[in-house]
């Protein structure tokens, strides 16, 4: 069976795509630009048949294969897009590994660095099998997915132009089985907004609160406030989250403070809920404080969309990864997750889906796993190459057949 044959080919790399993971993850990068990763990437791929683009905004990187078997059964020539993402995590590193972040206050603890190895694994195994490819293959290496917007940047520099007809994207989920796919068709990652609530009062002595405008019991009366706006204003079933992770005020024990800003996340399935949920929060944080003769300002710093994918591509990868890893191989997600991913711009635009990979070790308590952007996540290397073999997989596919099945 083809996918079988790209999974053996996969594992028969495996060591490479381990250690491009290990070099990554101990020379980690923040943000839009990650030039030292873009090197390791650029000299993995090294005298491949591959055209590479590169833009003014990021560190960004498409790499393009094209296929020589051209049109299949008269069918117009194809463009898939596979995308891994580079960048890392502003936190420390307490895992322990030999390859250990080398970089300060900097970890790779999403995956992007087993994201990238796999795809530059995917790049490989479809480079040896370019004279079967009926189409062209874009390897979207991107830098800048932790809230920079870098896939926006991308799109924005024409670096996936011209559009490709689908997309798709793997991550990894360290508390999840090992080596099993996961996915789900309509929203699968929430859209996240970041909230500023500024409360304005009059300062003064902590033992007379009754010549202040003391902030401090408002920005909690707010807290709690959007707690039951979010379970009075909104249907369940196009789930909510609003978080106040910082609550800042003050300096000393005896000093009622002039001001407390509270800093936080919303998340939201749906476009309609996303911009009920920013007024909404505007008048109540607005109102409370104006109800004990204070002001609020409320900020919001609009963040990623909802990630959304397409049901053909979701079936589509589930056929391939049942082909390849047998009929448990592939989990249907009940439920969204209440992350985020910038890979759903690319999804605005391209009909695709992301699917999740699970890397826990084979055997251990799944469930027990340290999770994504834990300072003590680690993966189960083991599972890369299913990952390589997916991401190649699905882009041969559907060069040569699009959604629809062979069967």
């Amino acid at each position: 069976m083809l996918t079988c044959d790209i999974l053996n080919k996969a594992r028969a790399i495996e060591p490479e795509i381990v250690a491009l993971r290990r070099a990554i993850h101990a020379d980690p990068e923040l943000g839009l630009h990650t030039p030292r990763t873009s090197d390791k990437v650029r000299a993995a791929l090294a005298g491949l048949p591959l055209e590479w683009r590169h833009g003014p905004s990021t560190t960004g990187m498409v790499a393009t294969l094209k296929g020589e078997a051209g049109a299949s059964n008269g069918n117009p020539v194809r463009r898939v897009l596979l995308r891994g993402d580079m960048d890392a995590l502003p936190m420390p590193e307490e895992t322990g590994l030999d390859f250990a972040s080398k970089i300060e206050g900097a970890m790779h603890a999403c995956g992007h660095d087993a994201h990238t190895a796999m795809l530059v694994g995917a790049a490989r195994l479809l480079c040896e099998r370019r004279s079967s490819l009926a189409g062209e293959v874009q390897f979207m290496f991107q830098p800048g997915e932790e809230g920079w917007h870098g896939a926006r940047f991308m799109l924005d520099d024409g670096l996936i132009d011209p559009l490709p007809d689908a997309a798709f994207a793997l991550h990894i989920m360290p508390n999840a089985p090992h080596g099993v796919i996961a996915g789900r068709t309509g929203p699968l990652l929430a859209a996240a907004d970041q909230l500023e609530i500024i409360v304005e009062g009059a300062g003064g002595h902590a033992s007379m609160p009754h010549q202040t405008r003391d902030p401090v019991p408002v920005a909690a009366e707010i807290v709690l406030a959007l707690q039951t706006l979010v379970t009075r204003r909104f249907n369940v079933h196009d789930p909510v989250v609003v978080t106040i992770a910082s609550l800042t005020a003050g300096s000393a024990h005896n000093v009622i403070p002039d001001r407390a800003v509270l800093k936080g996340t919303m998340r939201t399935l749906s476009a309609a809920h996303r911009a009920e949920l920013r007024d909404a929060v505007e008048l109540l944080a607005v109102g409370i404080a104006g109800a004990h003769g204070l002001t609020a300002k409320v900020t919001v710093l609009e963040g990623f969309p909802v990630t959304i994918c397409d049901g053909a591509a979701v079936d589509f990868g589930e056929r391939i990864s049942r082909d390849m890893l047998g009929e448990g191989g592939f989990q249907r997600l009940a439920d969204p997750i209440m992350g985020a991913e910038d890979f759903a711009y690319v999804l605005e635009k391209v009909p695709g889906a992301m699917f999740f990979l699970g890397v826990a070790p084979q055997g251990d308590n799944w469930a027990s796993c340290c999770g994504i952007h834990s300072t003590r996540m680690m993966i189960d290397e083991g599972a890369m190459p299913i990952g390589s073999a997916l991401l190649a997989a699905l882009g041969e596919r559907f060069l040569a057949e699009g959604f629809e099945s062979k069967t």
